[in-house]
């Protein structure tokens, strides 16, 4: 995420950058060491789509401040 944003890794912080998904449940976040998106919980498919073949999670990436 860091390098996708040309931000460096204290950026990111500086700017509150967060990941946040619907619903209760936040099944990613950022590592503030890496800047990598990470998975935050164990994802269970057959829970969650159940019947669906194609199964998407969405989140959005939020950034305080201009780009």
């Amino acid at each position: 995420v860091a390098k996708d944003l040309r931000l460096d890794l204290p950026a990111l912080g500086d700017r509150g950058v967060r990941v946040v998904s619907k619903g209760r449940t936040q099944y990613f976040a950022l590592n503030g060491k890496t800047g990598h998106l990470v998975t935050a919980e164990r994802i269970d498919r057959e829970r969650l789509c159940q019947l669906v073949e194609k199964c998407v999670l969405r989140c959005e990436l939020i950034v305080e401040g201009e780009m």
